[in-house]
């Protein structure tokens, strides 16, 4: 029975060229009931576009600009951006944020992209997908103060987003759990060292964890060196389910559900 999903998946990506169709299957199998493809980029939200269009009701497309790449938020690739998430395909908004660890562009340049997101985010009620590496000092008061102005219709009040792979200090947590935001629970808690992922995943809400991979990275713990896909996320399951007393299907089941609900797939299910 299909119970998992993958909220984070970069199917796009050149690592899955050669066999990209067997791995969507090998999802399907593995009792996905859906995928979110994540975009980083213009090139990237065009393509899951496609992807999305190409496997409906399976795939699921997000459009933004990644802190990373930000520095080409030039008003036309903005323009495009707009476009494209209009389409009934996308999902949310992302993967955007703030990334303090590289310094492929300046905080100033991230910043700017990221409020650009957000207005945009709020303008069409999308909900976001959160990066956030080194930068939680910044980027969690710019996340708060952007959902306390969100109009109180807003279905982005109750469901403003997810925040992916995040790892900064626990501190940041509450703040972002009265906004409502959903945590990414991907491979690494599967791995010896990764104490805080553990806690993480003891101390949440169960209403506030979403599954996902990140692939092509991040494997979990048995599949370490490999390139990741979705077909694992039944393992991350397990963990989660380890760490909780329930079982991989009760976690399935409501993290599931958790995400129908932050990306508002009830309605386009098929």
């Amino acid at each position: 029975m299909a119970i998992f999903c993958d909220t984070h998946a970069h199917l796009d990506f050149d690592a899955f060229d050669e066999d990209r169709e067997a791995v969507i299957q090998r999802a399907r199998a593995s009792g996905l009931q859906f995928v979110i493809n994540i975009a980083i980029d213009l090139e990237a939200s065009q393509k899951s576009l496609a992807l999305a269009r190409k496997y409906p009701g399976f795939i699921f497309a997000t459009a933004g600009i990644h802190p990373n790449y930000s520095s080409n938020l030039d008003e036309t690739v903005f323009t495009t951006i707009k476009h494209l998430a209009t389409q009934p395909e996308v999902v949310a908004i992302g993967e955007i944020g703030l990334d303090y660890y590289r310094d492929y562009t300046t905080p100033l340049e991230q910043v700017k992209a990221l409020e650009a997101q957000l207005e945009l985010a709020q303008k069409i009620d999308l909900p976001v997908v959160i990066h956030e590496r080194s930068s939680a000092c910044e980027l969690v008061p710019i996340l708060t103060k952007w959902h306390q102005n969100l109009p109180e219709s807003s279905w982005l009040k109750q469901n403003p987003g997810v925040m992916h792979a995040f790892s900064a200090d626990a501190n940041f947590i509450k703040p972002l759990l009265d906004c409502g935001f959903c945590f990414g629970i991907g491979g690494p808690v599967t791995y010896k060292n990764a104490a805080d992922k553990r806690t993480l995943v003891e101390t949440l809400p169960l209403e506030n964890m979403l599954l996902e991979t990140d692939c092509p990275f991040m494997p979990p713990q048995a599949h370490r060196g490999q390139r990741n896909e979705p077909a694992f996320i039944p393992l991350i399951a397990q963990k989660i389910a380890e760490l909780r007393g329930l079982s991989p299907e009760e976690v399935g089941g409501q993290l599931t559900s958790n995400a129908r609900r932050v990306f508002g797939l009830q309605e386009k299910m098929h």
